[in-house]
């Protein structure tokens, strides 16, 4: 684990490379601090115009976990959908807790879940009155997901349905929480891509390309031969960190 003063604002060699021209900004979990996400793409844009000779493309990429725990959520999503720096390329991955909200909404699993981990705070962001209890009947619950519904903007809607698992480029591929080791890539189950911890963050294994994730929460960047981990946990330590990759260096932004 990096031990410097942070952010660290000077490029350090990365364990992999991504295509020349091209410099990409990988953004941990948001988890509703719409205030650190308005500063995070503040920075970018200042930071696309700052020491990019050479570079034609600039690409963002989210790693999920964009609601919940945190107070705004509906206006994290308001900036993603609709707040974008001009000049940047986005990739919007699914996390676990937007696939809590996805499942819900489609009646399909247990809402106790997302209501126990920060969903009784998205919906606080978007006027939705709360159940008395964790554990709603199934009355109560239909109520719950026909008032999120007629509060969930149609933008909002076509946001969450549009996020992909993961996205690759050059020796990097980017998901919410990581890989199943002995897995091929192309054959990754969903579940553990917006789950797994233990077998993914103890092994030492070439896991087919280095995994840039998120919803493990690390004090600081984490950088492994195989991994590197960016969720800061924004929603309590007001830390939203952002990996820059520029062919085979990187170094950080964060709030």
């Amino acid at each position: 684990m990096m031990d410097t003063a942070w952010p660290v604002d000077f490029w350090i060699p990365s364990p992999g490379r991504v295509p020349d021209g091209v410099r990409v900004y990988a953004v941990g979990d948001i988890h509703g601090r719409a205030d650190l996400v308005e500063r995070m793409l503040d920075a970018i844009d200042l930071d696309m115009a700052r020491g990019a000779t050479g570079v034609e493309r600039f690409v963002a990429v989210f790693l999920g976990d964009y609601i919940d725990r945190g107070p705004r959520s509906r206006r994290v999503l308001d900036i993603l959908s609709n707040g974008m720096p001009a000049g940047l390329e986005t990739e919007f991955l699914m996390g676990n807790h937007e696939h809590f909200l996805v499942s819900f909404l489609d009646g399909v699993g247990d809402p106790a879940g997302w209501l126990f981990n920060g969903g009784m705070a998205t919906l606080a962001s978007y006027g939705v009155q709360a159940p008395g209890t964790m554990f709603p009947t199934g009355q109560d619950e239909n109520e719950l997901r026909d008032a999120l519904l007629d509060a969930l903007p149609e933008r909002h809607m076509v946001f969450l349905r549009n996020l992909t698992m993961s996205y690759r480029l050059g020796d990097f591929l980017f998901v919410h929480a990581g890989v199943r080791p002995g897995v091929a890539l192309d054959h990754q189950a969903p579940e553990d891509m917006l789950w797994i911890r233990g077998p993914f963050l103890t092994s030492d294994a070439d896991l087919g390309a280095i995994v840039v994730h998120g919803h493990t929460i690390t004090p600081r960047p984490l950088i492994l031969a195989n991994r590197i981990a960016l969720d800061t946990g924004a929603h309590d330590s007001g830390r939203l960190t952002c990996g820059v990759f520029e062919a085979d260096r990187l170094r950080f932004l964060q709030t």
